[in-house]
């Protein structure tokens, strides 16, 4: 049986594959709570709170997404402004 990080981390990612977005949307995670295994696995588990954690966790990850692709562009261009000498 999977945690419920697992199945969070999952549906996030299958989410923002399927999909482009960080807004998640109500009837596919209710979809994957049922298809999933999570409300079998879990019974006690409410939708809306597993619902809200895959969103926390969509938007973490583009928060991170945005970190690092703002840190790769800085280090691009402080290279194109410090040319290595030869």
């Amino acid at each position: 049986m999977h945690k419920l990080s697992d199945y969070v981390k999952m549906a996030a990612e299958t989410y923002f594959e399927e999909t482009g977005n960080i807004e998640l949307n109500a009837l596919w995670i209710a979809e994957f709570f049922q298809d999933s295994g999570v409300q079998d696995a879990y019974p006690r588990q409410d939708l809306i709170n597993f619902a809200e954690m895959v969103q926390k966790t969509l938007t973490k990850n583009d928060e991170q997404a945005t970190k690092k692709t703002r840190f790769q562009l800085d280090k691009i261009i402080r290279a194109i402004k410090r040319p290595r000498k030869s």
